[in-house]
């Protein structure tokens, strides 16, 4: 049996949050970063578009406040969003020291906009913004000697006794043993839980594990229903949902039907720069009733040399897929690519467990509200882990962990029937994309419920009897958070946002946060 670890901060995810998180800890703190893959392999290394802040003397605090409110209709949460647009220039600030170094034109940043913005306010770096912040991080984690990486290893559950996280399973990939990690604090960065549906713009790793895991310890789920549909992936049988920044619409591409014609201005005013559940629901509509594979989105008027420099990702990608964007409309459909909900935390990252900490796309912060607001993901990883940095490195931490948590697998055999878990994690994607999808019905929903209920029965019964594989870890978590994604839907009763029931088709003039937990 390997060694089990004792750490004073375990986190759990190295995308943006948790790489941001550990840069920030105190020094004095030994800390562990646990990757589920290798620790580039992850949303925040593919996200193209960029991060949003007040950097033009024509712009304001209070207008990104207002935009952010009005895009989340109306159930954002205006203390932690104003805590976010107030720190977003200083995000910037902390992102520069690290190496990040932002597109920029006559030595002024090169902001652009997409939906939802009333001004130019998204800093990139060219169209991998993304990969720069994440490789940036990765260089500044590796030079400290108190940060300790480890690369494949997946979180089972945390280790919760009488209301206080100390730390978590986790399972090693390459010795297959599950490995006890004490600590004193516990962070989640887990990213969104988008693989539960079949059709996504996300990387194999978002399978809603922290979630799931903050669930079963008592966490308040808050918000689940709102899953934000990007409204452009590519639509190419070897392209895994390559996604088509929504910046080509900030930039000025025109979404059209396979006959050339436009169709934006039948649902919002605003046209390509609505905000993604309209424009994904536009799409989503036109596709339906005229029963197209896919709408196409056009760039092909703009300069050619200007179009290579500004995408570079885009174009390289679909020039290896034999689509040249500077003459031709791209072929694109919505996929699942965000989760607006998340574990409860307040702006110091805090869940309602004593020492569970959650940043990034795990978390609801009360950020986006029914709709996230483009490019303002970034920013909340940013913000919001070094808001929890702070509030962990000013903490008096325990001085010996009064626990002794061996993993127990003395009662549960190997497995036999590996089939049984592909076959769940097909039959739970497909569930959702048909039954929980973009446009939502009450019958729908109940029949995703039963359908997902009994699932996660399957799914529980077969994880109390067999050692846990990674398979069958992802499955349980997809299982959970799927299940929340319903409960979730089911009980509100309007449309707002991301959610939108044929059923009530109208929003409530006041409404309520959806709060889900443990029985």
């Amino acid at each position: 049996m390997s060694n089990d670890y004792q750490f004073d901060v375990l986190i759990i995810g190295s995308g943006a949050a948790g790489l941001m998180s550990a840069i920030q800890l105190s020094n004095n703190m030994s800390i562990a970063v646990i990757a589920k893959d290798k620790v580039l392999e992850g949303s925040s290394y593919y996200a193209q578009g960029g991060i949003s802040a007040v950097l033009d003397p024509n712009d304001n605090f209070e207008s990104h406040i207002t935009d952010t409110i009005n895009t989340g209709l109306n159930l954002g949460n205006e203390k932690s969003i104003r805590f976010m647009v107030e720190n977003a220039p200083h995000a910037i600030t902390d992102l520069e020291k690290t190496g990040v170094q932002f597109s920029t034109i006559d030595n002024k940043y090169d902001l652009t906009t997409e939906g939802g913005h009333s001004s130019n306010r998204v800093a990139h770096v060219a169209d991998k913004t993304g990969q720069s912040i994440q490789v940036n991080l990765l260089a500044q984690v590796k030079k400290k000697s108190n940060i300790k990486l480890f690369e494949e290893y997946i979180a089972v559950d945390l280790i919760v006794k009488e209301g206080k996280c100390y730390g978590a399973y986790v399972y090693d990939k390459n010795s297959e043993e599950v490995i006890t990690f004490c600590s004193k604090k516990t962070i989640l960065a887990t990213g969104g839980a988008s693989k539960s549906y079949l059709y996504t713009s996300n990387p194999d790793t978002s399978t809603g594990d922290g979630i799931a895991m903050a669930y079963r310890a008592g966490c308040e789920i808050t918000n689940m229903e709102f899953t934000q549909f990007h409204p452009t992936c590519l639509f190419h049988p070897h392209a895994k949902s390559f996604l088509i920044s929504e910046t080509l619409r900030g930039e000025g591409a025109k979404l059209l039907l396979p006959d050339g014609k436009e169709f934006m201005h039948k649902y919002d005013d605003r046209l390509e720069l609505a905000p993604r559940d309209i424009v994904a629901r536009a799409i989503d509509n036109e596709m339906k009733v005229h029963g197209f594979d896919c709408v196409y989105l056009d760039f092909s008027f703009k300069d050619e040399e200007w179009i290579k420099s500004r995408f570079p990702t885009i174009s390289q990608r679909c020039s290896e897929l034999g689509i040249d964007i500077a003459k031709e409309a791209l072929p694109v459909v919505p996929a699942a690519h965000y989760t607006c909900g998340g574990v409860n935390t307040n702006i110091d990252a805090q869940s309602n467990i004593t020492n569970l900490y959650a940043v990034g796309e795990v978390a609801h912060t009360g950020v986006h509200g029914a709709n996230r607001m483009a490019s303002n993901s970034l920013l909340e990883c940013i913000v919001f882990a070094k808001s929890c940095a702070d509030h962990i490195s000013k903490s008096k931490l325990e001085k010996i962990l009064p626990i002794n948590a061996k993993w127990d697998e003395s009662r549960v055999a190997p497995s036999k029937e590996k089939v049984v878990i592909a076959h769940l994690w097909h039959e739970i994607r497909l569930i959702m994309w048909n039954f929980v999808g973009i446009v939502r019905s009450n019958n729908r929903l109940k029949s995703a419920y039963l359908k997902i209920q009994q699932i996660n029965k399957e799914v529980n019964e077969y994880y109390r009897v067999y050692i846990v594989t990674e398979d069958l870890i992802e499955l349980r978590n997809l299982a959970q958070t799927s299940k929340i994604i319903v409960e979730s839907a089911l009980s509100r009763k309007e449309s707002r946002g991301l959610h939108f029931n044929q059923d009530y088709p109208n929003q409530k003039s006041e409404t309520e946060n959806t709060v889900i937990t443990k029985p």
